[in-house]
């Protein structure tokens, strides 16, 4: 007899940038944003940051209702609309220049 077997499935839908390029002063709020055409509480959202020439980096994970399940890196705000996303820094640095990263994933059902 062996061990019970677990099969989850996930679909990845796609999200659009609200604006593929956002510019803000230093010390400013950073608001970074992606319409997704019907966001549900079931849904998890991943955002990532990749600074020039290296690898993603995870920076938050959060479900539709925009309840944080894991964040790597403090200060960020997640805001949650009907169709939109935003990851929310409040207080921006140069070191935030980057290019940002939003997926998603949902359970089949």
């Amino acid at each position: 007899v062996g061990s019970p077997a677990i099969l989850v499935a996930l679909r990845v839908r796609q999200l659009k940038a609200v604006s593929t390029e956002v510019n803000t002063l230093t010390g400013d709020t950073l608001t970074l944003s992606y319409n997704y055409n019907k966001i549900s509480p079931g849904d998890n959202f991943y955002w990532y940051k990749q600074d020039p020439g290296k690898a993603p980096e995870f920076l938050i994970y959060h479900i539709g209702s925009g309840f944080v399940i894991k964040a790597a890196v403090d200060g960020l705000k997640i805001n949650v609309k009907t169709n939109q996303l935003q990851m929310i820094i409040s207080s921006a640095a140069l070191s935030h220049s980057a290019v940002y990263y939003c997926a998603v994933s949902t359970d089949i059902q």
